[in-house]
């Protein structure tokens, strides 16, 4: 399948708009469901052992975890979206 010059448009779209959601954000907090679920499908648990007693013992939830990007994620989208974006604009319309 051969993209066309509206999706290239859209595609580019989406990653500046990406981009400029990571450079605006500092930090991101993840909710406890989804804390428990990266500890338990990766092999870097969050909990040491002392809180897996704990919560093992009481019904705790995992403390949420908070995710810092790097910089560099935030300005390789927005350079991704952009030339995407200008790949489009050099394009033929569609018929």
């Amino acid at each position: 399948m051969e993209l066309n010059r509206n999706q290239w448009f859209l595609a580019g779209l989406v990653l500046l708009l990406l981009g400029l959601q990571f450079r605006m954000v500092d930090s991101v907090v993840l909710t406890p469901e989804l804390t428990k679920f990266l500890a338990d499908h990766t092999s870097r648990p969050v909990a040491t052992a002392n809180q897996t007693m704990g919560a093992l013992m009481t019904a705790e939830p995992l403390a949420a975890k908070t995710v810092r990007p790097p910089e560099w994620v935030g300005w390789s989208l927005l350079s991704i979206g952009v030339v995407l974006i200008l790949h489009a604009m050099s394009m033929r319309k569609p018929d």
